[in-house]
């Protein structure tokens, strides 16, 4: 049950090894990177926010230019949570900037997000976002959403050839919130406004207290849901 509930007393984030690719309840490798809007270090970068750190395989490819599109088209919802988006691919700074202004003609939309130009591909390595099997050189399509801790909160891996699902991005992000400010858990398929669960007991004692809960719905001891 607890890989389903939050826990407080969780030990500290701990440092991802070279090679190996991080995990959830790491801390986000932190790397000093040229981008599209100058030089940032992620560890100092929009302090106080959550991050969205994505990569693409590569400017000017046809699933990536729908979906960067789109991530620029919905910025204000990121905007809304408290969220800054950050693009990575092993292009060249030229590249980045070119592709943006392609997008802005074919889509209409400006990127007012950074893109990391990973040439050498450190961010990449770092983030585990090469994938042998799928190409020696481009990144999947990774997502790594990062607490304002920089704690990384939750990963996403998408193979080359199939976009990512915005929406799903964004209900992920507030669930993670949501979980964050509330201590609770959020059940299959949430949506801001829906129940929530309410951790499950650990003690005889946690049990006993459960059954004077007012305001929940008790499916079972173990299975109570409730409004925040």
């Amino acid at each position: 049950m607890s890989g389903c509930t939050p826990d407080t007393s969780a030990a500290a984030p701990t440092s991802t090894p070279s090679g190996t690719i991080p995990r959830i309840g790491d801390a986000a490798p932190d790397f000093t990177a040229v981008t599209t809007h100058g030089e940032l270090t992620l560890s100092r970068w929009s302090e106080g926010k959550w991050i969205m750190l994505f990569s693409h395989p590569a400017d000017f490819t046809p699933v990536c230019s729908t979906e960067i599109s789109e991530f620029a088209r919905r910025q204000a919802e990121f905007d809304k949570r408290n969220t800054a988006l950050l693009g990575v691919s092993i292009d060249s700074i030229h590249s980045h900037l070119a592709w943006r202004e392609n997008l802005q003609k074919l889509f209409n939309v400006k990127l007012d997000f950074p893109l990391v130009a990973d040439s050498n591909g450190a961010v990449a390595g770092k983030f585990g976002m090469l994938h042998p099997g799928q190409s020696a050189t481009a990144t999947v399509r990774a997502v790594f959403v990062i607490d304002p801790k920089r704690v990384i909160r939750a990963i996403i891996y998408y193979p080359l050839n199939v976009g990512r699902n915005v929406d799903e991005i964004l209900r992920l992000i507030d669930a993670l919130q949501c979980a964050d400010k509330h201590a609770v858990a959020c059940p299959v398929n949430w949506k801001p406004g829906e129940q929530v669960i309410v951790p499950p007991p650990k003690t005889v004692a946690d049990v006993d207290a459960r059954a004077a809960l007012q305001g929940v719905e008790r499916m079972d001891f173990y299975l109570v849901k409730k409004s925040v």
